[in-house]
């Protein structure tokens, strides 16, 4: 069964340079909760400072109505945030880095060593608290900085995530460069018992491969799968980079292969519609033509 994190209220909203009203964003999630997609990254307990878009992390988590069978996650940078987190009742946090030290440095003002050593107490207190904990690689294929990253560098960043504890590991192509060859030369190195279960592939479309990348990394057994509704995203911090792959496109690449996916298309178009008025603009076209559900 494919699992898939929708991460549009985070990843997706963080770079719009509109502020984003938090009740729009509780009604969004509870779309996408409606919608049965698996988990819902609802936001992130950072500063405002450097994401104020996300500043309304905890009003956001209190005014949600939880659906049973959907876990609820936000990113978590430092030990404060891990205490707003539990504060908010958050189902699993994640911590993140990045395979390229260029863009951590970019990011978070640190090292790929530096990012570590802040969130290790975070790893080690959510254990702690029997709380889920995921850990996402940034720049795992190409770097807006160094270029092309080594997939034996990548490999090696997330092996160490795992030797940390975190139960999944969320590898992104964030500038969405990667296709399908750069996917198989990065999982050829993993070890084939974390691919179904605990790796997570999260691919931006800024070139239209995400859906050829996604299916290549299905084909190596990975069944975790991070996406935004309508392909709402970008990265700050990656000049260029366009949104996420859409869930809903996600959704049908999957199906027309026979995976099994749970996500209901046409409650997903109704968050979907929800951002379109936010934000005057039209998302991009997420499914084929003769997807009748997801007009």
């Amino acid at each position: 069964m494919i699992r898939i994190i929708e991460v549009g209220p985070r990843d997706g909203l963080q770079n719009e340079p509109e502020t984003v009203a938090t009740e729009t964003k509780i009604a969004l999630v509870d779309a996408l909760s409606h919608a049965q997609v698996d988990e819902i990254e609802v936001s992130a307990f950072v500063s405002p400072k450097w994401v104020p878009q996300l500043a309304d992390a905890l009003a956001v988590f209190q005014g949600i109505t939880r659906q049973e069978g959907v876990s609820y996650s936000a990113l978590v940078p430092n030990m404060h945030g891990l205490e707003r987190a539990v504060e908010a009742k958050v189902d699993r946090i994640a911590v993140f880095t990045a395979a390229s030290e260029s863009f951590t440095r970019k990011n978070i003002n640190a090292s790929i060593d530096q990012s570590f050593g802040r969130f290790v107490p975070v790893i080690s207190n959510a254990r702690e608290l029997k709380m889920p904990i995921r850990g996402y690689v940034s720049t795992a294929f190409y770097c807006p900085y160094e270029g092309r990253i080594a997939p034996k560098s990548a490999a090696q960043v997330i092996q160490r995530l795992f030797d940390l504890g975190v139960d999944e590991v969320s590898i992104g192509d964030t500038v969405g460069k990667a296709k399908p060859d750069d996917v198989t030369a990065l999982l050829s190195l993993l070890p084939k018992e974390l691919l179904a279960t605990r790796v997570a592939m999260h691919f931006h479309d800024t070139y239209g491969h995400a859906r050829a990348n996604a299916r290549r990394s299905y084909e190596f057994g990975v069944e975790i799968f991070d996406s935004s509704v309508g392909g709402l995203g970008g990265c700050p911090f990656a000049p260029g980079a366009s949104g996420n792959v859409s869930t809903e496109g996600l959704v049908g690449e999957f199906r027309d292969v026979g995976a099994p996916v749970r996500v209901d298309l046409e409650k997903l178009a109704v968050g979907r519609r929800i951002m379109e008025q936010t934000l005057n603009r039209k998302l991009g076209r997420p499914c084929r033509p003769d997807d009748e559900d997801c007009a």
